[in-house]
């Protein structure tokens, strides 16, 4: 967002209001950028009037240019292009709308969370994310049955911003949500508690379908700390898919899980260095003397990273058996 200072080098805002009014829209399009180079808040209701400009080009810088603004004014601008006829205009308008961090605009975002068009419900449940309001709470947890996976998505993203622990229950139910992405979206916002059955609902999503949901899935365990679930993340390590066992490698060091050891260590042959190099930062993590032996066969790994990591691993380790 731009903070508002003196300007100097662009023009002052009456001749820039003159050019706003020019017939041609290529100059009343660069008066718009003009505008946003004063780095000034008076600036703004220029641009709010440029919205209506008729010809889309102007329209579209002005929704870009909106972005470098905040406030309440900004915000109800914004989500009145959020209809505009050209998508590309509407999708400005929803991209500036995100960068809103002024809490007061959710007053112009939340009448429109029952909006009839699932474009605009999703452009302002995203708006509302990072502003982080009380009251968007409500709407957003309605708007996990939006009939729209889109809207679903981003209505837990405003349910996961706002970290409240009672809100894990509406979580939990849309981590079996039918879409990939609504399921993917509420697995990670549950790396915010340390819930163990928050934790049990990460590691059911082990086994979901979709391989992108299954290493968010082992990534937020690891998040939410449980060690309760640790043999859900050994099982993962057998995943089809090396994304997410290699999460399930980085989850089971943050655990410090020594269960995991045995069947951590083959991992150090992997033919991925990046899976070898995590599989020696697991086990540096988890500090077992167990590993020592397999972690010294690795100390002239082809990979330099790899054998750093594992002379890191070997003295923490030694560290924990010698302290």
């Amino acid at each position: 967002m731009t903070e508002f200072e003196p300007f100097e080098a662009f023009g002052d805002l009456d001749e820039i209001s003159e050019r706003l009014e020019s017939p041609d829209p290529s100059v009343r399009r660069l008066a718009v950028i003009d505008l946003v180079e004063t780095s000034s808040g008076e600036a703004i209701p220029l641009l709010v009037r440029a919205v209506g400009d008729p010809a889309a080009e102007v329209r579209l810088q002005t929704a870009r240019a909106l972005g470098e603004f905040d406030g309440v004014d900004v915000a109800t601008a914004l989500v009145s292009v959020l209809t505009d006829s050209e998508t590309d205009v509407a999708q400005a308008a929803a991209d500036s709308l995100a960068e809103l961090r002024d809490s007061a605009a959710s007053t112009a975002l939340l009448p429109l969370a029952t909006h009839s068009s699932a474009f605009v419900r999703a452009a302002v449940f995203r708006a509302l994310k990072a502003l982080q309001v009380d009251a968007s709470l409500g709407p957003a947890i309605a708007a996990l049955g939006d009939a729209d996976a889109r809207v679903r998505v981003q209505a837990v993203g405003v349910i996961g911003y706002l970290k409240r622990t009672e809100t894990l229950p509406s979580l939990i139910h849309a981590t079996r949500d039918v879409n990939a992405d609504v399921r993917l979206a509420a697995i990670n916002a549950l790396s915010f508690t340390r819930n163990e059955v928050a934790a049990q609902a990460a590691a059911d999503a082990l086994s979901d379908g979709e391989w992108q949901v299954r290493a968010v899935a082992a990534e937020t365990i690891g998040r939410i700390g449980q060690i309760s679930v640790a043999t859900a993340l050994i099982r993962s390590l057998d995943d089809g898919y090396w994304q997410v066992r290699q999460k399930a490698l980085q989850s089971l060091g943050k655990l410090r899980a020594r269960p995991a050891v045995a069947a951590i260590i083959p991992f150090l042959d992997d033919p991925l260095p990046s899976l070898r190099k995590d599989a020696a930062a697991a086990l540096g993590d988890i500090a077992d003397p167990k590993a020592s032996d397999a972690l010294g066969a690795r100390a002239q790994d082809e990979d330099p990273d790899v054998r750093k990591t594992v002379i890191w691993a070997l003295g923490q380790i030694g560290r924990a058996t010698n302290p």
